[in-house]
């Protein structure tokens, strides 16, 4: 770039300059943006106004391999004295006087002065009005005064972050609110971020869980073959107890060991293992409480001859979108006694069997250490380094792991959306949701990851008990529990940041990927808050959206669940009413003359009777997802005979959807003509209603919704909480 070049650039910067000054505009209050950006030591600037006139940006001491970093972020330089502040227009008009350059997104003032002969100006960073400008920038409070006991791990991440806590709260909103165990918490919460989701305890049960991933596993039954084969009780003791029967009577020597899990229970409260139905334990009576049996899994990975299981923090950053991060380091749990295949002799060792953690820590073999890679509880990337050292692909077992959890969130996301329209409506102000969750995987001999189960509530204590004299216990940190777990919830605040300019999503490689494929290892590039330091990178992996072409296939439920959802009709209810069920029928046009509206009346007494007496307290009348889902699979099987499962649902949501965009397109063109005649006021109004989806129902499915909506209101029941931690 030539010297003329630039001294006609600085000249016209200069009377833009003073032209700004004389218009009087004010706008030296600058609001830093939060877009990432590394500022060189050293810039050469040749602009003019931001108008339609070109700046254009050279950089001394750049290697060639960043020949976009100016370009880049051009378009967020913003200089003082473009004809937008009186000030800069004086520093403009005087040679010699420092000018300065505000990169927007970084909080980086940069300053220099013009020298005499009119050549390029040298910008160097300024300190102090770096600072003053970070000054500026409004902290983001925290309520912590429902935090329990993530407590200590999150107060250590405040601090890290330079955020502001309220741990006896504040009559002001607060930017995020911590809870420690569920969303309702704290009821009153109207704007903010919440990091938890409403639905969430009740969605991650133990049964609804199992429902959840046996109705994936009926349209996918190769994708969802990580769980293991699983059974409720009571309600379908018959049907594991014949099972068992006939595949012992077919092979005598098949002698099969299951684990039963209380659906309630946690920190392995209540789980035993059995080898014959008839020892279970009260499975029949008004006394009989409701459990999952599943296959126990009888040839697990060992290390050092312990079996163990994986603790993998997995954080869903919202549903709509759906965004789903993996943290790139877990825990290890270990058993304390040397795993031998289960006998009759020895199903009840529960240090041999079982890796929960609040088990094992009472055993005398537990070894409490200070090194990530020894001890009853490690890091998962000190046992991935000594598998990988072994000659295991550790690239393949992550993608593994990183496949089934986003297949879990899959599975129980339709459900979450329920629950979530029915406490934060559209249109209805509230917080936002997010939530860290804790996947218990177990890792087969055949390096082949199997889901445990999933805790809504993991467990983020970063220290553990320790027994100083008999009877006497105090809490010592637990240095492998800090290492992970405030990584885990400072980069969670990271991504939460509501100053933070959120980037665009990670899509998947040109062509995608083929399901089945492995993911691929790749590097990411690092989002930065402008506050955020010398902290170390994101230990948050984005795996979804990354990853959408390979597994926006399993989505077909959660289409359902928009049906569901739709034809919900009224703000706040999650049942189907049966006059709403009949509109569904009828605006689909699914009834014919071999399929009557009779017959969709006797469908909906049948099955929405087996499942209220399948569903444990189920005191709301109506139709749930759960059982619209089987009611859906069974209308598809009906009209798509000759189809498999996956293709009949498949097919019925086309015809559905297809059906109902050309009603509301329909809908819509009557409600532009009806417009035209009203005065324009109804005008105003009329467009409010049709431009939002939840009240584009036609008029008969407002009015059945309403009469079904006063029945289930009396009949609604508290939402279910429960204080514990896993």
């Amino acid at each position: 770039m030539s010297d003329d070049y630039v001294k006609v650039q600085l000249e016209q910067m200069k009377s833009l300059g003073e032209d700004g000054e004389k218009k009087g505009v004010d706008t030296e209050e600058q609001v830093p943006l939060s877009s990432p950006s590394s500022v060189p030591p050293s810039i050469t600037i040749a602009g003019r106004d931001a108008t339609n006139t070109p700046i254009t940006c050279k950089q001394r001491g750049k290697k060639k391999d960043d020949k976009n970093s100016c370009g880049k972020h051009i378009s967020d330089l913003s200089l003082q004295g473009s004809g937008d502040s009186p000030h800069a227009g004086k520093n403009l008009n005087r040679r010699g006087h420092e000018r300065t350059l505000h990169i927007r997104g970084t909080g980086k003032i940069l300053q220099g002065k013009s020298e005499a002969n009119g050549n390029y100006v040298n910008i160097h960073p300024s300190k102090n009005t770096q600072d003053s400008l970070a000054r500026k920038r409004r902290p983001v409070t925290v309520d912590i005064v429902k935090a329990k006991t993530s407590l200590e791990a999150l107060k250590i991440s405040i601090k890290q972050l330079k955020w502001k806590e309220f741990p006896l709260g504040r009559r002001a909103p607060c930017d995020i609110y911590w809870h420690g165990v569920s969303f309702h918490d704290n009821e009153n919460i109207v704007s903010g971020q919440v990091n938890k989701f409403p639905g969430m305890i009740e969605m991650l049960r133990k049964i609804n869980l199992s429902r959840a991933m046996r109705t994936m596993q009926e349209l996918f039954p190769d994708e969802y073959d990580f769980y293991p084969r699983s059974w409720i009780l009571p309600e379908e003791y018959q049907q594991f107890s014949t099972q068992i029967r006939m595949v012992k009577e077919k092979d005598a020597t098949v002698n099969p060991t299951f684990i039963v899990k209380p659906d309630g229970g946690s920190q392995g409260d209540g789980i035993y293992l059995i080898r014959d139905p008839s020892e279970l334990r009260v499975m029949a009576g008004p006394q009989a409480k409701q459990a999952v049996v599943q296959e126990y899994i009888h040839k697990p990975l060992l290390i050092d001859k312990l079996k163990f299981d994986i603790r993998l923090y997995v954080l869903i950053k919202s549903l709509e979108p759906l965004e789903i991060y993996i943290a790139k380091e877990g825990l290890t749990r270990f058993c304390t006694e040397p795993y031998q295949e289960p006998s009759q002799k020895n199903l009840t060792h529960v240090f041999m069997h079982l890796t929960n953690y609040s088990l094992n820590v009472h055993s005398g073999n537990f070894v409490h250490s200070d090194s990530q890679n020894t001890g009853s509880k490690r890091t998962l990337s000190s046992v991935l380094y000594r598998l990988a050292a072994k000659g295991v692909d550790i690239k393949r077992v992550w993608s593994d792991i990183i496949a089934l959890v986003i297949k879990t969130v899959i599975a129980v996301v339709p459900e979450l959306k329920v629950y979530y329209q029915a406490d934060i409506p559209p249109g209805k102000p509230g917080p936002t949701c997010f939530q860290i969750l804790g996947f218990d995987i177990l890792m087969m001999k055949n390096l082949k990851p199997v889901l445990l189960e999933v805790n809504s509530n993991p467990s983020m204590r970063i220290e553990h008990e320790q027994e100083i004299s008999p009877g006497v216990f105090e809490y010592v940190p637990s240095p492998v529990d800090e290492e992970v777990k405030v990584g885990v919830i400072r980069d969670t605040l990271r991504l939460m940041d509501p100053g933070l300019k959120k980037p665009s999503l990670s899509q998947p490689r040109a062509g995608g990927f083929e399901h089945g494929d492995e993911i691929p290892m790749e590097a990411e590039t690092q989002v930065r808050s402008p506050d955020e330091g010398t902290l170390p990178s994101l230990c948050l992996k984005q795996v979804y959206p990354k990853y959408t072409k390979q597994f926006n296939f399993l989505r077909l439920v959660e289409r359902t669940a928009a049906l569901f959802i739709r034809f919900l009709g009224v703000k706040g209810n999650m049942r189907l009413g049966p006059t709403a069920f009949r509109t569904f029928i009828r605006t689909c046009k699914l009834s014919n003359s071999n399929f009557t509206m009779a017959s969709v009346d006797i469908l909906y007494i049948d099955i929405t009777r087996r499942w209220s007496g399948a569903v444990a307290d189920s005191r709301e009348a109506g139709m749930g997802l759960q059982a619209f889902v089987e009611a859906f699979f069974f209308l598809a099987g009906r009209r798509f005979k000759s189809l498999v499962l996956r293709e009949q649902v498949v097919s019925l949501l086309e015809l559905c959807e297809a059906q109902l965009e050309s009603q509301s397109s329909v809908e819509d063109r009557r409600s532009v003509s009806c417009s035209r005649a009203l005065p324009r006021t109804a005008k105003t109004q009329t467009h409010g209603l049709t431009a939002n989806p939840q009240l584009n129902s036609p008029a008969p499915l407002r009015r059945a919704a309403s009469q079904d909506y006063r029945l289930h209101q009396r009949l609604k029941p508290r939402t279910l909480r429960a204080n514990v931690e896993n």
